[in-house]
Order: C-alpha cells, then sequence, then structure tokens
C-alpha cells in the first residue's frame, strides 16, 4: 500500500532514538540527543512487541503528533502517532504536517493495527526522517540571502548589511550595531556567497552565547563541562556526553534567549542524569522551574516562518 506523503515547514520537532535509561558508564561516550517532542495522552492500548504503554513513556519521543494517542518504538525510534477509525477498506499511513496518522476500518483490531504498524516501520521512519531534513532546507531557503534582508537573531530581526570589497555598501546608517547582521564579499558576490558568510558571522554569535550560557547554568546544576562543539544536525538542538562534551545546534541562535537556556539547560543536566526520568526532569527544574513552558515554546517555535 503506498502511503500519501506531505512536506510542510515544522522545524525541528525531533526525530531522535530513544535515549538510554540508565547511566553509562564514563568508559563510553554516549551522547544523549535532544528531543523535543512530549509524549500525548494514550487511550486504547494492545499488547504487542514494540507498542509502549503511555505510563512507560518517557517525557520526550522521537516523533510526535500533537493529538497522538498511540506509541511505538519503529526501527529503534520511539513514534507517536495519530490513531483513527474510518470507512476505509485497509489500513492507511499518513505522513503530513503533523506527524504520522494512522487509519483502520471498524473490523481491524488494534492488535493488527499495531502489527501493520511495525510492518511499515522502515517507512515510516524514513519518510519522518525526510520530512525533518526537508524543513531545515526550507528553513534555509526561505531567508532571503540578499543586501538588506532581515535574518531571524535571538528571537527578533537583524537586518544582513553586504559589503562588497572595494564598494562599501552601507545600509541603515541610522541603525545600531545591534540591529544589523555585517558581511564582507568579493565584488558580485552570489546569494550562495552572502549565505555563507552570514552564517559564519551566526555560527560565530552563537558559539561565544552558548559558552556564555554553558558558564552561567553549569555551576548552578553542580555540573561541569568540558567542550561545546556546533551541531548542524537536521533533527536535533543539541545533545550530551558523559565524558562533558555538549553539541548544540548553532541554529538556535535564531530563538529567543529563554528557548537556548532551555536547551542548555537541559543538555547540562544530562550530565548528571543520562535519560528522561523523572530525576532528569527534578535537575532541569532545580534552576528553570518554568521548563516545561520553555520546552512547548520551542517546539512550536516559529524561526521566522513556522516551528528547529
Amino acid at each position: 500500500m503506498r502511503a500519501p506523503l506531505q512536506f510542510v515547514l515544522d522545524f525541528f520537532t525531533g526525530g531522535d532514538p530513544v535515549p538510554p535509561t540508565s547511566v553509562p558508564s564514563p568508559a563510553q561516550a554516549t551522547s544523549h540527543p535532544l528531543v523535543t517532542a512530549p509524549a500525548a495522552e494514550a487511550t486504547a492500548t494492545a499488547r504487542v512487541p514494540g507498542l509502549v504503554q503511555e505510563a512507560a513513556l518517557p517525557p520526550a519521543i522521537g516523533f510526535t503528533h500533537p493529538a497522538a494517542n498511540r506509541h511505538a518504538q519503529l526501527q529503534g525510534v520511539m513514534v507517536s502517532f495519530r490513531f483513527e477509525r474510518s470507512r476505509r477498506k485497509s489500513i492507511g499511513f499518513l505522513v503530513g504536517a503533523d506527524g504520522l496518522v494512522v487509519r483502520a476500518p471498524n473490523w481491524v483490531t488494534l492488535r493488527e493495527v499495531d502489527a501493520a504498524v511495525q510492518e511499515k516501520s522502515a517507512w515510516i521512519v524514513a519518510k519522518l526522517q525526510q520530512f525533518k531534513e526537508r524543513q531545515t532546507e526550507q528553513f534555509q531557503k526561505a531567508i532571503e540571502w540578499r543586501h538588506g534582508a532581515e535574518v531571524p537573531f535571538l528571537g527578533r530581526t537583524v537586518q544582513l548589511c553586504v559589503l562588497e570589497r572595494g564598494v562599501g555598501r552601507v545600509l541603515g546608517q541610522d541603525l545600531s550595531p545591534d540591529q544589523v547582521l555585517p558581511v564582507t564579499v568579493p565584488p558580485g558576490a552570489s546569494v550562495t556567497q552572502v549565505r555563507d558568510a552570514a552564517q559564519v558571522w551566526l555560527k560565530k554569535q552563537a558559539k561565544a552565547l552558548f559558552e556564555q550560557r554553558l558558564h552561567h547554568f553549569a555551576p548552578l546544576l553542580g555540573v561541569r563541562w568540558q567542550k561545546l562543539s556546533l551541531s548542524t544536525a537536521s533533527t536535533r538542538w543539541g545533545s550530551a556526553r558523559n565524558d562533558g562534551h555538549i553539541r548544540l545546534n548553532w541554529r538556535l541562535i535564531h530563538l529567543p534567549i529563554s528557548q537556548i537556556d532551555y536547551v542548555v539547560v537541559h543538555e547540562l543536566a544530562h550530565l548528571r542524569e543520562m535519560n528522561h526520568s523523572p530525576r532528569f526532569w527534578e535537575t532541569v527544574g532545580e534552576v528553570m522551574p518554568d521548563y516545561a513552558q520553555r520546552r512547548k515554546a520551542l517546539r512550536q517555535s516559529p524561526v521566522g516562518l513556522t516551528d528547529d
């Protein structure tokens, strides 16, 4: 059965394997990805291999549908999907704007539905992953990398000021330095050259800000991080290894500082709890009592377009 596939711009809502539930030994360089989808309330369940009951779900899962009522582990990835009854003659799968929807006729049992989901697991995960990667590409293409364009930066926008070597075009001299994204390119530079130069500037700003926020929150959590790397991942905001290596997606620089801080605290908390257990969330809450609201805002963040 060939299920329809729909692509929309839904920036970074997660798509990573379920994190380990126990703390690995220091000898293991285990990384822990940050996924941003909260578990949704489940309804009817059936004891089928791969199906996870709501009580056993971690607070963060790989892919989620906002109206999810069933959850399954597919290809090592947790998928929260919407299950609906319909007048179809067979089980149907749809990967769309909100994630996975599975529809089945009334006469098909839940056990058969879950078995069908497992049978189609490779296709489902591949399409969900393709969906997220396409979103990242769409986000980058949506920014007009030209002189005078507006670029999302720390939850607001800055104007792209393109200076040509030897020419010196100047944009908005009435603007303050914090309202401008300055780049210098060769005369007649292409859009790609302007984009690459702008991203170098954005990554430099991201690295400096992330380091400052890590230094601020690490003592509050009683942890020590050893190394920061910028990530270009298409499905996760950040990850942490038990050797103190933190990776943060440079595109966080487009978001408000409150959401950046949530990701920083999330990753630092993994240096104490390499899982998403209740103890992990208690650790996050020690320094960020409103983390749930920030987490929700991150998942729904428009990033200048529509929702990571």
